[in-house]
């Protein structure tokens, strides 16, 4: 069973078996070489803040993927966005984790708890 992608701004998703330095190498890449690019996908789709995890856990590795700003403008720029930096990034999540985030996502996570103080 594959977690959920997305959630307002948070999601997570199972990290494809033994390809934890895969995810590594991919944020590697985003912050180092294509952090230009990275940059500007970010600012083009009105993200303001994003940040990775890597979660081990028994049942495998999960990357919690959490960020600020418009979420449905983020994922479908992602999935229908052309530009060599877009179609790169959109591979690396597939490899990483398997999904095509060129395909609709099947509805959204049901959210159990929204506190804020």
């Amino acid at each position: 069973m594959l977690p959920a992608l997305k959630l307002e701004g948070l999601g997570h998703v199972r990290v494809q078996w033994r390809v934890s330095y895969a995810a590594r190498a991919f944020a590697n890449d985003i912050a180092g070489n294509r952090k230009s690019d990275f940059d500007a996908m970010q600012k083009r789709v009105g993200t303001t803040r994003e940040t990775w995890s890597l979660q081990e856990t028994p049942g495998g590795a999960f990357m919690l993927v959490w960020f600020e700003g418009n979420v449905d403008k983020a994922f479908s720029e992602l999935a229908t966005a052309t530009d060599a930096f877009t179609v790169w990034f959109r591979e690396q999540i597939k490899n990483v984790t398997g999904i095509d985030m060129a395909e609709p996502a099947e509805g959204r996570p049901e959210l159990l708890v929204d506190w804020i103080a």
